[in-house]
């Protein structure tokens, strides 16, 4: 019954992990359905201007007749372009819907499978491990290799290769020192950072208005100050300030924060909040899935020995015993140092338990084997771990309550 308890599978817990599988569709879904809207809005606006005013004229006598349908073959030729923008608005939504059923199916085999024992798990779980991944190597900027490994393993649908290469793209044009791509960026996304009170566009117009200064370029840093930084001396009212003395002080000085405000630096802080702003409104993790999961993974098989130091531990050379435990080996031992252990609901004991003098517990049946096994005399008991020897008298029962 234990056995299969422990190999039962649990879906629910398994996705946690996946969130982001059907966050990130839902939220391109939203902004395709808005900025297709907007358009329809917008059109719509000006198309109906358009036709009455070209009515009014044409019954006022204002207008020819050729002048009226000079009119009319422009307002045709603006339905027709709003008509190739809905076909492609259109064209993204499906491409969004197939790859949310795609990833639907994933899930949803997963409840299909009844234990972790089953073969179909071990090939689920190298589909996520897949996924992963192509998430890491997004995230580290490796497109080409992540959009290869997804043909590869035909996981296209289950991965977001063109939002992490946009990001990423947009990410090395502010560390180049370009701020055009990402306020395009903003402008295209206006509506939603808005909602999260974003600063990103202020730290952009700002950092435009630090270069003018930098380039002495006094009279055009006051004119976009005065367009683009101080509407917002309400809500950032210190910055506004720090921008206002800027001019006061060369890109040379010493004196802060105007120096700070100077310094190359900067733009590697702009890359780093474009990140975070991006990810903020497309619901994607901070951190990279492998990361979260081999974190877990790893704290879920440390034990309060596993750092010790009398541990079995290729990286401990008092080690004295061997052991199989994968947090010792060599590769984990240090990437598991700084991570906690977890609390286990449930642990497991000898039906012999004794304490050593060192307060080390072991099975007595199990110990006294061991010792004899050692060449230890009789009446005398060895610590496997720390290799200390004491008098079989000196060890108590344990009882547990």
């Amino acid at each position: 019954m234990a056995e299969v308890t422990s190999t039962k599978l649990n879906p629910e817990s398994h996705l946690l992990l996946d969130q982001p599988l059907l966050r990130l569709p839902a939220e391109l879904s939203r902004k395709n359905f808005k900025s297709a809207a907007l358009h329809v809005e917008h059109d719509r606006k000006v198309l109906l201007g358009t036709l009455k005013a070209t009515a009014n004229d044409s019954l006022a006598g204002r207008k020819s007749a050729s002048e009226s349908l000079d009119s009319l073959d422009t307002m045709i030729n603006r339905m027709r372009n709003l008509k190739r923008k809905m076909e492609g608005f259109h064209e993204e939504e499906r491409t969004i819907h197939r790859q949310t059923r795609a990833r639907l199916e994933h899930l949803h085999n997963l409840y299909r499978i009844p234990s972790l024992a089953d073969v179909k798990y071990d090939e689920w779980s190298r589909v996520r491990l897949n996924r992963l991944l192509v998430d890491y190597l997004l995230r580290s900027g490796y497109g080409e290799s992540a959009a290869a490994l997804a043909k590869e393993k035909r996981i296209e649908d289950l991965v977001d290769l063109d939002i992490f290469v946009q990001c990423h793209r947009v990410e090395e044009s502010l560390r180049g020192k370009s701020t055009h791509e990402c306020l395009a960026w903003c402008s295209e996304h206006r509506e939603l950072t808005r909602k999260t009170h974003s600063t990103l566009e202020f730290e952009l117009r700002l950092q435009q208005y630090i270069e003018l200064r930098r380039r002495g370029q006094l009279a055009e840093a006051r004119h976009h100050a005065q367009r683009y930084i101080t509407p917002d001396s309400e809500t950032i009212n210190p910055e506004v300030h720090r921008a206002a003395g800027l001019l006061a002080y060369p890109p040379e000085t010493k004196v802060e924060p105007y120096k700070t405000m100077y310094s190359s630096s900067r733009w590697d802080f702009l890359s780093k909040l474009f990140v975070k702003t991006h990810h903020e409104l497309f619901s994607l993790p901070g951190r990279p899935l492998m990361h979260i999961a081999l974190s877990a993974g790893l704290s879920a098989l440390k034990t309060p020995s596993c750092h010790s130091k009398y541990a079995s531990s290729s990286s401990n050379a008092s080690s004295t015993t061997t052991t199989v435990c994968p947090i010792c080996s060599t590769e984990l031992n240090e990437l598991a140092r700084n991570l906690r252990h977890v609390q286990h609901n449930k642990s497991s004991v000898e039906h012999d338990p004794m304490v050593l003098p060192n307060g080390r517990v072991y099975g007595r049946e199990r110990l006294l084997e061991m010792s004899s096994k050692a060449g230890l005399e009789e009446g005398k008991v060895k610590d496997p771990t720390t290799s200390e020897v004491f008098d079989a008298s000196q060890i108590r029962k344990v009882f547990i309550s």
